[in-house]
C-alpha cells in the first residue's frame, strides 16, 4: 500500500505539474525545485523503505571482509614464502660447505694415493733392481762354476793325457795298490 502512495506521489510530482510560474512559491506543485525535491525524498524514502543502504553497506562489508582475508592470506603467504627461501638458502648454504668438504678430502685422499703410489713404485723398483742384481749373482756364479767345471775335466783329461803317455803298465798296477791300501786305512 505504501509502495501505491509513494508511486502516486511520485506521478503527481511530474515536470508537467511544476511548469507553472512562480506565484504559487517555493511548496507550490507548480515550482520545480519543489517538485525535484519531493521526487528525490521519494527515491531516498524507497531506498531506505526496501533497505538498500543496508544492503549496500553489507556488500561492501562483505567485500572488505573477502579483501581483508586476501590480505590476510597474501602477508601468510609471504611470511611462508620468506620462511621457505631461508630454510633453502641455509640448505644451499650446508650443501655448499659439504661440497667443499668433499672436494678438500677429495683432494687430501688423491695427494696421500699419489704419494704411496710414489712410495710403491720406488719399493717395486728396489725389488727389481735387487732381484735383478741376484740374477746377475746367480749367473756370474753359475759361469764361474761353469768355467771351473770346465777347467777341472780339460785339467783331467790333460793330466790323463799325460799320466797315459808316461804310465806303464807296472806303474799302474803299484799305484792301484797304493790307492786301494790307502783308502782301507781310512775306511777303518
Amino acid at each position: 500500500m505504501r509502495v501505491l502512495f509513494a508511486l502516486g506521489l511520485t506521478a503527481l510530482a511530474t515536470p508537467a505539474l511544476a511548469a507553472g510560474g512562480e506565484e504559487y512559491g517555493f511548496f507550490s506543485l507548480k515550482n520545480t525545485d519543489f517538485i525535484v525535491l519531493i521526487g528525490f525524498l521519494l527515491f531516498i524514502g524507497i531506498l531506505v523503505y526496501f533497505k538498500v543502504p543496508a544492503i549496500l553497506s553489507k556488500m561492501l562489508d562483505d567485500r572488505a571482509d573477502r579483501i581483508r582475508a586476501d590480505l590476510d592470506e597474501a602477508k601468510a603467504l609471504r611470511e611462508e614464502a620468506q620462511t621457505l627461501l631461508a630454510s633453502y638458502e641455509r640448505k644451499h648454504k650446508d650443501v655448499q660447505e659439504q661440497a667443499d668438504r668433499i672436494v678438500e678430502s677429495a683432494k687430501r685422499d688423491a695427494e696421500q694415493a699419489a704419494e704411496q703410489a710414489k712410495a710403491d713404485i720406488q719399493g717395486s723398483v728396489a725389488r727389481r733392481l735387487a732381484a735383478a742384481q741376484e740374477q746377475i749373482a746367480s749367473a756370474r756364479a753359475a759361469a764361474v762354476k761353469d768355467v771351473r767345471d770346465e777347467a777341472v775335466t780339460v785339467a783331467i783329461g790333460a793330466a790323463r793325457a799325460i799320466l797315459a803317455g808316461q804310465m806303464d803298465a807296472g806303474r799302474q798296477d803299484a799305484l792301484i795298490d797304493a790307492a786301494i791300501d790307502e783308502a782301507g786305512q781310512k775306511l777303518h
